[in-house]
């Protein structure tokens, strides 16, 4: 069993301390980072006046992207499907 890391990740000017395994240590601070570099874009973009609105669409940006990815691999695997399918068809005619 690997010891734990004790971590502090700052996001939107709050510090949070955080115990990980250490192979989780590369993924979050890359993910605090991504959210900081939204959270300026937002401010730049847009008359933000609460962290707590720029938060909320960081975290809409983000499970719209989980959300697209998971229906663009459906969309894929559908497609190879028909192509499957379809490959499949044409063996059995040249077999038979």
């Amino acid at each position: 069993m690997s010891d734990k890391l004790k971590i502090k990740i700052s996001i939107a000017d709050r510090v949070y301390p955080l115990t990980i395994d250490p192979s989780q240590e590369e993924g979050l601070r890359k993910a605090a980072k991504k959210i900081e570099e939204l959270i300026k874009q937002f401010e730049r973009s847009y008359a933000v006046r609460d962290k707590q609105d720029v938060l909320a669409m960081c975290a809409l940006q983000f499970a719209a992207a989980v959300e697209q990815r998971g229906i663009d691999k459906e969309n894929n695997n559908k497609d190879l499907e028909e192509k499957l399918r379809s490959l499949h068809s044409l063996l059995d005619d040249k077999l038979s």
